[in-house]
């Protein structure tokens, strides 16, 4: 049964991580201006932070859920979020990457999205209420634990998948940094207008 619980975890978390967002993006960006070596860096960071993240998320899912206006704040924070990575990926899509990057700043940004994860927020809202509620996680610390090294080990390997696509994209395309970051920030802001619309429909359908 901890098996089953550790490879719940893992493919729960995989899964959440394979559409587009704030940290596979990043994660492909980091990875084609600094090297796959920067790349692995940031991915062991942000996955121990996950294993953390799952588990107080886990904690509080039945509690989250039942607040009315939760969904609302994550979605403006995601506004800030996704314009402010667009903005910053803009500005710098004209530099050429630097010869050599300090291994702590790869981890150090890491951990920051680790914590700064609010996309994962109503994912475990969702999947780890349908868990609890179905008895598919043994009740108690050490199963949540179990649970959330899964969940962990599964973010590890989804982005060490988009990672290792990213590399193996650009060899054989030759595309441009310019291009690629140009490309990316044009996703964050379009990311970032779909949660405005969303908010903007859910106002005008209570008015």
């Amino acid at each position: 049964m901890i098996f089953l619980t550790f490879f719940l975890g893992l493919i729960a978390n995989f899964t959440g991580y394979i559409p587009p967002g704030n940290i596979n993006l990043s994660l492909v960006q980091l990875t084609i201006n600094r090297g796959m070596r920067q790349a692995l860096r940031f991915i062991i960071a942000f996955s121990s932070v996950e294993f953390f993240f799952t588990f107080f998320i886990m904690q509080a899912a039945k509690w989250l859920s039942e607040q009315p206006h939760v969904e609302t704040i994550i979605d403006w924070v995601m506004v800030v979020l996704f314009t402010t990575l667009g903005t910053i990926t803009w500005l710098n899509r004209n530099k050429p990457p630097k010869a050599k990057y300090s291994d702590r700043e790869a981890i150090r940004y890491g951990i920051l999205l680790g914590f700064i994860n609010p996309m994962q927020i109503p994912f475990w809202m969702i999947a780890g209420t349908y868990l609890l509620a179905h008895q598919w996680i043994l009740p108690g610390l050490w199963a949540l634990g179990v649970f959330s090294l899964g969940s962990a080990s599964g973010a590890f390997l989804c982005l060490y998948a988009y990672a290792r696509s990213a590399q193996y994209v650009q060899s054989k395309f030759e595309l441009s940094t310019k291009a690629i970051n140009t490309s990316i920030a044009l996703l964050f802001y379009a990311f970032s207008a779909y949660h405005i619309v969303k908010q903007l429909i859910l106002i005008f359908k209570h008015h």
